[in-house]
């Protein structure tokens, strides 16, 4: 398969080497990136990024690929993925594929237009053997009825740092640190729950990123643990005096349309870091874990336990095994055109999801996400939407 890339910070260099891993036909044919971050990671396998080119439509107007990947910054990605579009190429965007509302529904009209089958979506964790595991023990019976979910995602504090010093530290480019990091999880949920959010509300801010907290006012001069990660484009140095607008603790509460409630968690200074889920059904319990490889079911009646698995780490994932099967299945269904587990359409749900707590937390108030919904459903269905 060959490839074009508009963006290659280090997510899209990572991936450049995972699909390269996965594909003996992938190739790079070309790319645009003013300062590409993630070359020394394509330099490190011996990958040749192809042609740079002056533009993202230099660059699609020379053409000569399967598929155009966009992993520029968050709020550019609209644009990108019209450029795309309007050319006829099949697009694969890093996630969030927008960073907000109203882009929202500008790519909803865009997807009435050119429809869905052309743009592919890197939520990643939908393609993990745990949670194709959740999604199968749900469909076999095994937990009857959903009837609420807890769930969290913290990282370690040298990632929380990482936020802080990157171009996502700022919501005008990343459109929130909810949006940006969760709503990998946030999806997830929203597939398996199986049904919209209804009404959002949640509190948060910064706590542990801020000026009091620095190590250096306690004699600890030693800070590489907060640039253990390097920052990309218009990164900084600055970790507890950012400049920055995101959070570094949110926590949010969800009722969805067919009754289903959940509590969503997250914490940027986390030593111990899990990303886990517990699921109450009718019949049974689900409980896993993505970072300690985990997962367990548990009937209500016989409180036997129905499944019990652990998950082996592999060399070349990022994600919990899931990276190198999303390349594969990528590369399938661009060139035999294989089934997908995701859409675009499932990554903007997960956006409104994740901007609608941002709402919640500013406004202090619990926010109707049905208006929302509502203009979403008729931006998918402007004049001239295909069939």
């Amino acid at each position: 398969m060959k490839v074009a890339i508009i963006g290659l910070g280090y997510r899209l260099g990572y991936l450049g080497h995972v699909f390269n891993e996965m594909d003996p036909d992938f190739e790079i044919v070309g790319y645009f990136d003013p300062d590409p971050a993630g070359m020394s990671v394509l330099d490190e396998h011996g990958i040749s990024p192809g042609v740079q080119h002056g533009s993202p439509e230099d660059l699609v107007k020379a053409g000569g690929y399967d598929l155009l990947m966009i992993g520029s910054p968050n709020h550019l990605h609209l644009d990108h993925i019209r450029l795309g579009l309007e050319a006829g190429n099949k697009i694969f965007s890093e996630k969030p594929i927008v960073s907000t509302i109203e882009q929202t529904y500008a790519l909803a009209e865009l997807m009435a237009k050119h429809g869905t089958e052309r743009l592919l979506v890197g939520l990643v964790l939908r393609y993990a053997p745990l949670y194709r595991d959740l999604i199968k023990a749900r469909d076999d019976g095994l937990l009857g009825k959903i009837v609420s979910v807890e769930a969290a995602e913290h990282i370690y504090p040298y990632h929380g740092a990482f936020f802080m010093r990157d171009w996502r530290r700022y919501e005008k480019w990343s459109g929130s640190f909810m949006l940006e990091k969760c709503c990998h999880d946030l999806d997830l949920y929203n597939g398996l729950i199986g049904a919209r959010p209804e009404r959002v509300a949640s509190f948060g801010g910064r706590k542990t990123f801020v000026p009091e907290n620095d190590p250096r006012s306690e004699g600890v001069n030693d800070m590489s643990l907060f640039h253990r990660k390097p920052s990309g484009w218009n990164g900084s140095d600055k970790v507890f005096d950012s400049d920055g607008d995101i959070i570094d603790y949110q926590v949010a509460i969800i009722e969805y349309a067919n009754g289903v409630g959940m509590n969503f968690h997250t914490n940027l200074n986390a030593p111990d870091q899990f990303r886990r889920f517990a699921v109450f059904g009718t019949k049974g319990q689900a409980e896993g874990d993505f970072i300690r490889a985990g997962f367990k079911v548990t009937d209500v009646l016989s409180e036997a336990t129905t499944i019990d698995k652990t998950y082996e780490a592999t060399a070349l994932s990022q994600h919990y095994g899931a990276d190198e099967t999303m390349a594969a299945e990528v590369v399938a269904h661009v060139m035999k055109a294989g089934p997908l587990p995701v859409s675009p359409l499932d990554a903007l749900e997960a956006g409104i999801l994740a901007l609608s707590m941002d709402d919640a937390r500013r406004s202090r108030k619990v926010i109707d996400m049905r208006p929302i919904w509502d203009r979403y459903d008729e931006a998918l269905t402007v004049k001239g939407a295909v069939a």
